[in-house]
């Protein structure tokens, strides 16, 4: 009878132990949670420092199989060669890069006005896509004068006390807004290079103490995560980059080819919204043609022709061949996985949406290993 009383009476402790530590678990996962929905941003933020600094080593590390230097000096060249091309680009065709900005964004407001004029001819509502920020400048002048000009307005009355100061603190305000926005800007700028930068100069410090916070049972596991992700990371890096060029080489030349102005700021649009699979390639060809509308239809239908070919060559060509030693996700998931953090944290889930499913499968790859380890042996 004591011995089931005892057993009993250890079977509640450890009920109650399991609750307990069950409890305590759920609470600190609400907890991770919870604050990495409020400071989604600075977890990005760091993230992509991270991302950083791992094609700084790996661009470092391939620099090594040429030359035989100290990683300190193979950096310094790395970072040095990255400036100069960026100082190059910005000096040889900072004015060109700047003209065509400006005209195609012209040209982006006008054609987003000549859709807009098309839909509401047909008979299509569109006051619910929000289109009078984007087409405001894109009115035809006669519009404009009409629906500005003023019946009658006293000619040489001076504005009240109350209106001056009314108009000087929107100018403040808006100039305010631009400031603190250039600021932000440029501050994730230099925390996105610094830590990027300081993950590259010494990998192997924050490697050690990375595994350091691991249990010491679990050192060896987190040793294998740890390296995995890293070499899985610079490889998608360095294949990333590599398409990121092509698809810029081959948008600018086609462009320029068929005619389409600012053929070089959109080859480097497209190039930059490679790094977002399917989503931005998606994008830079809605942006491509709508630019080339203005030109023409002959040319917009050549635009979106050379949008589908570089769009084959970056699917079937490029990351067949380069992404697949690096990564291998399901087209289907990868793409779900992006909406869903697009949609949750913004722009910055939605460009980081590869890489961090790519860390989610080094360790589930991992852990299904391990498993499958001792059913084979057994």
């Amino acid at each position: 009878m004591t011995d089931s009383a005892d057993n009993r009476l250890q079977a509640r402790n450890d009920m109650a132990w399991a609750i307990a530590v069950g409890g305590i678990g759920a609470v600190l996962f609400a907890a991770l949670l919870l604050f990495t929905w409020n400071f989604a941003a600075t977890l990005f933020l760091l993230f992509s420092g991270v991302l950083l600094g791992v094609g700084l080593n790996a661009m470092s590390s391939l620099l090594g199989h040429l030359v035989k230097l100290p990683h300190a000096l193979r950096l310094a060249i790395v970072c040095l060669a990255l400036a100069g091309l960026l100082s190059g680009i910005v000096f040889l065709g900072g004015t060109t890069i700047a003209e065509q900005a400006t005209v195609l964004s012209n040209t982006i407001k006008s054609q987003l006005g000549s859709v807009k004029n098309f839909l509401e001819q047909h008979g299509v509502d569109t006051s619910y896509l929000d289109f009078a920020n984007a087409v405001g400048e894109a009115k035809p002048e006669g519009t404009a004068a009409a629906t500005t000009a003023p019946a009658a307005t006293p000619a040489r009355n001076l504005p009240s006390a109350g209106a001056l100061a009314s108009s000087g603190g929107a100018i403040i305000s808006q100039t305010l807004k631009v400031l603190l926005g250039t600021v932000s800007v440029v501050g994730n700028f230099f925390i996105v290079l610094f830590l990027g930068l300081a993950f590259a100069a010494q990998p192997g410090i924050y490697r050690a103490g990375l595994l350091f916070i691991a249990p010491a049972k679990y050192r060896n596991e987190a040793t294998a995560i740890v390296d995995r992700i890293g070499e899985t990371l610079e490889r998608w890096l360095i294949a990333q980059i590599i398409t990121m060029v092509a698809v810029f080489l081959v948008t600018w030349i086609g462009l320029a080819i068929i005619g389409i102005p600012s053929s070089f700021i959109l080859g480097i649009q497209a190039g930059l919204l490679a790094f977002i699979p399917t989503v931005g390639a998606i994008l830079g060809g809605v942006i491509v043609v709508l630019a080339s509308l203005a030109t023409g239809w002959i040319a917009a239908l050549s635009a979106f022709i050379l949008f589908l070919g570089v769009h084959a060559m970056e699917s079937y060509v490029l990351t067949p061949i380069i992404q697949r030693q690096a990564l291998d996700i399901p087209p289907a998931t990868l793409f779900a996985f992006q909406i869903l953090l697009g949609v949750v944290f913004g722009i910055w889930g939605l460009a980081l949406a590869l890489p961090l499913m790519a860390i989610a499968k080094v360790m589930i790859d991992h852990f299904k290993a391990e498993d499958a380890s001792p059913a084979q042996a057994t």
